[in-house]
C-alpha cells in the first residue's frame, strides 16, 4: 500500500519511480490515450473514443471551469507512462437556492498492472485537499458501486431515472395534420431564455447545478462533436415564439436515444409539447442509427425520477427506468447544515413542527451535530460529542446522514434498513421530517 507524503506537496514521490504530480497542457495526448484505454466497457478491445475527445476538450483551456492542471496523475518515470489518473471539475450547485461550491471528481482510473498499490487512496487525498483550497464544501462522483465508499463517499443524491418507450409507443400525427409545434437548434441569442427556463424548472427539486453564460455557451459549442458529455440543445417554438427547450444526446447509447432536458414556460402545457417531442426524438436517433450504422430500439426522457412531462408521457413512455445514485462526500456536516440554514427554517415553517423550540441532538456515534431551534428558527448549529450520559436526540451510522441531507432517504426509510439509526421519541421525528423531507433531485452537473 502506497503512503502518500503527510505534506501534501505535489509532486510526490510514492517510490519504485511512481510520481503523482498535477498535469500540464504537454501530458494532453498521453492522458487521452491513457483514459480511451482505461475506460472501455468490458469486452470492448477499441479504445473509447467518447472520453478521449473529452479528456481532450478539459485539457484544450476552453472549458468554464477546469484547467489541464486539474487533472492529477501518477506517472512511471521508469517506463515513461501515465499508470492512473483522475480529475477534478468544479462548479456551483444549490440547496433550496443556498449556493455551495462543489468538487466533481471524475475519470478514476488505474493500469491494470498498477491495481491494489493505493494510487487511487493517495490521488484522492491530494485532490480532497485542493478541493477543500477551493472552499468546495462538497465532493461528488458517479462511479461503479461500492468502490467510492473506501474514501468518504455515500450514495445519497438520485442520479438518473426516467421513462423509456419504443416504436410502437409513438403517436402518429392524424392524416393532413402538422406538427403544432417546432423543434430547431438553439443558437447563442436563445441562450438567456434557456437559461432563465433552466433556472425555473430546477426550483422544482432540492439541489440542481447552477449555470453561468459561459458555461451555456461552452454547451452550445464548446465541446467536440464527439465528446463523452456533448448535448444538443434545442428550441421549442410555437408560432414562431419560443416556449421551451430541450437538451438530448449526440449519439445513440446501448441504441436508445435520450433526452437529459425539457422544460416549458409556464403558459404552456406538457400534454400538448410531448407527443411532438417524442416525435423530434425518434426521428433524431434513427437519424443518428442511420448515420452510425446502429438501430435505434427506444427513445428515453431521462429527466430523473419526477418530471412534469411524465404524467401525460405514461402511453408514449411506459416503462420505468430506475435511478442510481451520486456518491456525495462532505467533510465538515456541520459547516454545510451551517451554510444552508435559512433553507432548513423554510421548510421547517411549512412543517408540522414549524414553531418547534428545543434542543435536537443528532449522533453519528463518533461525533455530532446540535441544533438549537427557537420557534422553528435555526438559532445556533455546532458540533456535539455523544457520549454514555447523552446519546443524544437521533442518530444515524457511518454516512447514513447525508441521505436525510440530501433529500434521498426519509428517517423511517433509513431506520426501516439501518437497526441503529433512531430516534427518540416522535416529537423528533416530525422535526426530522420537516427539515428534511424526502424529495428526488436531477442534476445535470458540470463535466
Amino acid at each position: 500500500m502506497i503512503r502518500p507524503n503527510v505534506t501534501g506537496e505535489l509532486p510526490c514521490d510514492l517510490g519504485d519511480g511512481l510520481i503523482m504530480r498535477r498535469a500540464t497542457p504537454a501530458d494532453t495526448e498521453a492522458l487521452a490515450a491513457f483514459d480511451a484505454l482505461i475506460h472501455r466497457d468490458p469486452g470492448v478491445e477499441e479504445p473509447n473514443r467518447h472520453v478521449e475527445a473529452w479528456v481532450r476538450d478539459l485539457m484544450s483551456g476552453r472549458h468554464p471551469t477546469f484547467r489541464p492542471e486539474d487533472f492529477m496523475l501518477v506517472e512511471d518515470t521508469h517506463a515513461g507512462k501515465i499508470v492512473s489518473s483522475l480529475n477534478l471539475i468544479s462548479q456551483t450547485w444549490a440547496y433550496e437556492g443556498i449556493p455551495f461550491k462543489v468538487g466533481r471528481i471524475e475519470l478514476v482510473g488505474t493500469h491494470p498492472d498498477y491495481r491494489n498499490r493505493g494510487l487511487v487512496r493517495a490521488q484522492f487525498q491530494a485532490v480532497h485537499r485542493l478541493s477543500a483550497g477551493r472552499g468546495e464544501m462538497v465532493q461528488a462522483i458517479t462511479g461503479i458501486p461500492f468502490f467510492y465508499r473506501q474514501f468518504g463517499y455515500e450514495m445519497a443524491i438520485t442520479l438518473g431515472g426516467g421513462r423509456v418507450g419504443y416504436r410502437g409507443n409513438v403517436p402518429p400525427l392524424k392524416e393532413g395534420e402538422s406538427e403544432p409545434y417546432h423543434i430547431r437548434p438553439a443558437t447563442e441569442a436563445d441562450l438567456p431564455f434557456i437559461a432563465a427556463l433552466y433556472e425555473r424548472g430546477m426550483q422544482r427539486q432540492p439541489v440542481h447545478c447552477l449555470r453561468d453564460p459561459a458555461q451555456w455557451r461552452y454547451e452550445l459549442n464548446g465541446r467536440s462533436e464527439s465528446s463523452e458529455g456533448k448535448v444538443m440543445l434545442r428550441l421549442i417554438e410555437h408560432t414562431g415564439r419560443p416556449v421551451g427547450f430541450l437538451a438530448h444526446a449526440a449519439r445513440l447509447e446501448s441504441r436508445h436515444i435520450w433526452l437529459w432536458l425539457y422544460e416549458l414556460d409556464e403558459h404552456t402545457p406538457w400534454a400538448a409539447v410531448t407527443p411532438t417531442v417524442v416525435r423530434y426524438l425518434w426521428a433524431t436517433g434513427e437519424a443518428y442509427a442511420t448515420r452510425d450504422n446502429e438501430s435505434c430500439d427506444a427513445c428515453g426522457f431521462g429527466l430523473g425520477e419526477q418530471h412534469p412531462a411524465y404524467a401525460s408521457a405514461a402511453d408514449m413512455l411506459p416503462h420505468l427506468r430506475e435511478a442510481y445514485a451520486w456518491y456525495i462526500r462532505v467533510a465538515d456536516v456541520v459547516s454545510f447544515v451551517r451554510h444552508i440554514a435559512p433553507a432548513l427554517e423554510r421548510r421547517l415553517s411549512r412543517s408540522d413542527a414549524g414553531a418547534y423550540s428545543g434542543t435536537l441532538k443528532i449522533s453519528f456515534y463518533r461525533s455530532g451535530l446540535l441544533l438549537q431551534l427557537e420557534g422553528g428558527r435555526l438559532a445556533g448549529v455546532r458540533e456535539w460529542l455523544p457520549a454514555p450520559a447523552d446519546w443524544g436526540d437521533a442518530a444515524f451510522p457511518d454516512l447514513t446522514f447525508l441521505h436525510l441531507l440530501f433529500g434521498h432517504r426519509t428517517f423511517s426509510e433509513l431506520q426501516y434498513i439501518f437497526r441503529d439509526c433512531w430516534c427518540k421519541n416522535s416529537q423528533v421525528q416530525t422535526v426530522l421530517d420537516g427539515l428534511f423531507p424526502k424529495r428526488p433531485s436531477h442534476i445535470w452537473a458540470i463535466e
